[in-house]
């Protein structure tokens, strides 16, 4: 069948999100991740702690579907005239603030032809039958190694840097979706980076969406 939504989700350092750059690429479908709805919601002027206005929500809502339909490159989007400077690493997630990511997902995926880059988006759209799910993983030591590549950090501070995402992302599975344990069977292609480029995974995914 043919999907109009792909979902990827895995843990930093797993070539995750050049995959899914590839794969919207490939489909021509919008390319959408929590660092663009939090910078969005920065332009727009919706306070990322303070989400809980429901006009406000809805009003930010259209605009950034707007946003989203005028570019197949989601991260080009501009309300003020230009990409913001604005890092989403200075907000922390609340739980408001996740609200607003899954509400967006939600909407996003309505429309379709997009590929969704979140940790937990799978899970968020687990009963849609128009949605391919993906999970990209890798080794610890091949993470930690890449990890090290691209930032030059220390080998043991990469490390820790793995085992701290992954605690923080098996949190917050567990407390925003229930999820005790991440199965293979909770997604429709589980992908091995360790020894898979990052073209050859984008092709198989691109091949399941029904390109």
């Amino acid at each position: 069948m043919s999907y109009r939504v792909v979902c990827f989700s895995g843990p930093d350092g797993t070539h995750m999100r050049q995959i899914a750059a590839l794969v919207a690429a490939r489909l021509g479908f919008t390319l959408v991740d929590e660092a663009i709805i939090t910078r969005a919601a920065s332009e727009a002027g919706v306070d990322p702690h303070v989400v809980a206005d429901v006009e406000k929500r809805q009003t930010f809502m259209a605009r950034l579907l707007d946003a989203l339909s005028s570019s197949s490159d989601a991260s080009g989007h501009a309300f003020s005239g230009g990409v913001s400077v604005y890092s989403p690493a200075d907000v922390p997630m609340t739980e408001d603030l996740r609200g607003l990511i899954r509400a967006a997902i939600e909407e996003t995926s309505e429309r379709g032809h997009v590929v969704i880059v979140s940790h937990a988006a799978s899970h968020a759209l687990a009963k849609k039958t128009d949605v391919l799910r993906v999970l990209v993983n890798a080794s610890p030591e091949t993470r930690s190694a890449r990890i090290v590549e691209s930032s030059g950090v220390s080998e043991g501070d990469a490390m820790r840097a793995v085992e701290e995402s992954d605690a923080a992302r098996a949190d917050y599975l567990k407390r925003f979706y229930g999820i005790k344990e991440e199965l293979p069977t909770q997604y429709d292609i589980v992908l091995n980076t360790d020894r898979l480029g990052t073209d050859d995974a984008a092709a198989l995914v691109a091949i399941a969406a029904g390109a």
